[in-house]
């Protein structure tokens, strides 16, 4: 049964789709059938996973309309033999207006995804830098929520207005959503920043903090323009080495075995 994984921030630029595409791929190489759902109008995680329009036929817009199913609009063995997208087009949208009078609308994601969950071992939902409707989708679609926050100044500023939508949606639509993790990302360890961030953020979340942070790095930074996760990039990049150290940790956390691929990537 998938692990259905929603990673969220309301706040943009916080290297929330960088660490979907690249988690997803760090967890398709360690051997986990991972789905990736480009729930995100801006359709990056599609654009970076290398996916070219003509190969789109459904979108995550179609799903929530109804038009179509997660194994219709599924591309399958995207980069990675166990890794399959399902993209997402501008067109999504228009969703927030057309599903507003839909009865049940904030359970479309989790009845779709109901048909597919035992095929894989993660299901990674790349959400907007919002929190409406469609983002409410995905949390009651969720198993749980991972949270990007990057080291920078106003990082935890509106975490807490994430956390409170958090809880109405436990407390509406899906009480078991729980917190994975909150990932550290653009780390510098030369600025003084930086660390005050991390330190500030290990002691309000404990041990929800992932040991492993993502650093600010030229090559991850490059590696979207090329239609790539990092780990085909340049898998000797420290940011190649960060996310398969939180792949690692990720599947420690839930008990799953490591790939010695994985193992021998991140040197332990």
């Amino acid at each position: 049964m998938a692990r259905v994984i929603a990673i969220a921030n309301q706040k943009g630029g916080v290297g929330k789709t960088t660490t979907a595409v690249n988690l997803a791929a760090s967890l398709a190489v360690a051997e986990q059938r991972t789905l990736l759902i480009d729930a995100d109008p801006q359709g990056n995680a599609s654009s970076g996973i290398g996916l070219d329009r003509e190969q789109i036929t459904g979108t995550t817009y179609d799903i929530l309309i109804g038009e179509t199913t997660i194994p219709e609009s599924t591309i399958r063995g995207v980069q990675f033999r166990h890794l399959d997208v399902v993209p997402a087009t501008p067109d999504l949208a228009g969703a927030e207006v057309e599903l507003v009078d839909r009865e049940g609308r904030e359970r479309l994601m989790r009845t779709a995804l109901a048909e597919v969950r035992e095929q894989y071992d993660y299901v990674l939902i790349d959400c907007p830098p919002s929190l409406g409707l469609i983002t409410l989708n995905m949390l009651t679609a969720a198993d749980a929520l991972l949270i990007p926050l990057q080291c920078e100044y106003y990082a935890l500023e509106g975490i807490s207005q994430l956390l409170n939508t958090v809880h109405l949606v436990q407390h509406s639509s899906n009480e078991a959503l729980s917190i994975d993790g909150v990932l550290l990302t653009m780390y510098d360890a030369r600025l003084n920043l930086s660390r005050q961030v991390a330190a500030d953020a290990r002691e309000y979340f404990g041990v929800n903090v992932f040991q492993a942070v993502i650093p600010r790095n030229v090559r991850l930074a490059e590696a979207p323009s090329f239609g790539k996760p990092i780990i085909l990039y340049d898998v000797s990049s420290i940011g190649a080495q960060a996310y398969l150290a939180v792949a690692k940790e990720l599947l420690e956390r839930h008990r799953r075995p490591v790939s010695p691929a994985v193992i021998a990537a991140v040197g332990e």
